[in-house]
């Protein structure tokens, strides 16, 4: 993808660009219409997002303020259409009430890890490299990995694993860490979390920390908790005719999403009334038939797309009185 204005960021493919693109550019033809992406990342969907659609402006949300640096060099291109805030993306009304654009025509989330955050080794996202225990999206906050593995109970940590991470060796992972501690690097914690799993069940299922690492990353960040906010914002902020895109990457994002989604486009009458009254019918439709995945040939050029759930809606242009 060309870079605007010939600025300089890290090289990757965004997720599923192509078909975000074709998502949400319809619902950003109209003069002073507002894009905004609620994990701006390396902002490599915004770029396209600005090419694509040059009557539209767009809001970048990132809570890693080395990525909103970066983002920032890469757009700069594209001057007063961009406008970029530090915060957590459920901060969604309080960004667009500063930007004093309350309704907006798209919303992007692509949730989880950017590719910078994946990058950076030095962060202790990733189980394969030797780090610190950090895997803080937003470094200016306490709460780290290393203080969860140290400090929660195993009840705790066992919980985690099993709610963000469908670990089903979750109790035995837990107490292995609680009797292994202190815990201070990503070695550290891979090494006992291995230990922890039965031989044969290592030979399956990718790296045998994966999963846990997954968890911790999603406690240290509160990402459900601000996923389940971000949602209802997200669509009391689209404008009539307006479009969100969320690109989820496990499966208690996607849960999370579709239940939203199919409430949001479901009409509000009991089972077996046999009409829709006024003022109880569906304000959103569905843009996507069940959650779509990226195809080989993405996955060829992305692999980090190989996970990747994608859900769409819109709010009908006239809605239920």
């Amino acid at each position: 993808m060309s870079e605007a204005g010939g600025s300089v960021a890290p090289q990757h493919h965004p997720v599923l660009l192509e078909r975000v693109v074709e998502l949400l550019v319809p619902a950003l033809a109209e003069p002073g219409s507002v894009y905004v992406d609620g994990t701006l990342g390396l902002g490599g969907h915004a770029a396209a997002m600005l090419e694509a659609a040059p009557q539209a402006s767009c809001i970048g949300i990132d809570r890693d303020r080395h990525a909103l640096a970066l983002a920032g060099a890469r757009l700069a291109g594209f001057g007063s259409r961009v406008e970029l805030h530090q915060a957590i993306y459920h901060e969604l009304p309080d960004v667009l009430a500063a930007a004093g654009r309350p309704k907006v025509q798209a919303i992007l989330l692509d949730l989880g890890l950017s590719s910078l955050q994946i990058d950076d080794t030095s962060r202790g996202f990733a189980y394969a490299t030797d780090a610190p225990l950090d895997m803080r999206m937003n470094q200016e906050q306490e709460l780290t990995a290393e203080v969860i593995v140290n400090t929660w109970s195993a009840d705790q940590i066992a919980r985690i694993l099993r709610d963000y991470a469908d670990e089903r060796f979750a109790r035995r992972i837990a107490d292995r860490i609680v009797a292994a501690r202190p815990l201070h690097s990503s070695a550290d914690l891979v090494r006992v979390v291995t230990d922890a799993i039965p031989m044969a069940a290592r030979q399956t299922g990718g790296h045998p920390a994966k999963r846990t690492f997954q968890a911790l990353r999603i406690a240290v960040n509160a990402e459900l908790d601000s996923l389940a906010k971000v949602l209802p914002a997200a669509l009391d902020a689209l404008a009539p005719g307006g479009r969100l895109v969320v690109l989820a990457y496990h499966s208690g994002e996607d849960r999370l999403v579709k239940r939203v989604f199919a409430q949001a486009s479901s009409d509000r009458v009991p089972v077996g009334v046999p009409s829709v009254p006024v003022g109880y019918a569906a304000n959103f439709t569905l843009l996507t038939r069940g959650a779509e995945q990226a195809s080989d040939a993405e996955i060829a050029l992305n692999s980090r797309a190989k996970p990747v759930r994608l859900r769409a809606l819109a709010r009908k242009q006239e809605e239920a009185r």
